[in-house]
């Protein structure tokens, strides 16, 4: 499974910025799709999650501000950030949880990083 992250790029405080993510490769069923970010300097953190059912789960930080959906179809993930603050600042990974045949365990794939700057 090969994840491909875009959308980052350079964005003033108060700003949007959508993010996608493409799932590809040997699919059988995705349970949940993800959002994490890693700021220099410090820890990865969550920032969003969708179930397979459509239940979704925001880090407190993004609530309000930040929208996550994903495209069954596609098996792509978005994240809509709204109201862009400097602290928003971090490189963003996309995370699924997969199984790749029907008989094969959940595995949780990560794709490179898209860097999203907010400046003051």
């Amino acid at each position: 499974v090969q994840l491909q992250a875009s959308g980052g790029g350079l964005v003033q405080a108060g700003g949007s910025r959508r993010l996608s993510c493409a799932a590809t490769g040997s699919i059988f069923a995705i349970d949940a799709m993800g959002w994490y970010r890693q700021a220099p300097g410090k820890q990865r953190e969550l920032v969003a999650t969708i179930m397979s059912g459509g239940t979704t789960n925001y880090a407190e930080s993004v609530k309000g501000r930040f929208t996550i959906s994903r495209d069954y179809g596609k098996n792509m993930v978005y994240l809509q950030m709204n109201s862009l603050k400097p602290e928003d600042t971090a490189n963003y990974y996309c995370n699924v949880d997969a199984r790749t045949t029907r008989w094969a365990s959940v595995t949780q794939y990560r794709g490179q990083g898209t860097l999203v700057t907010v400046s003051s």
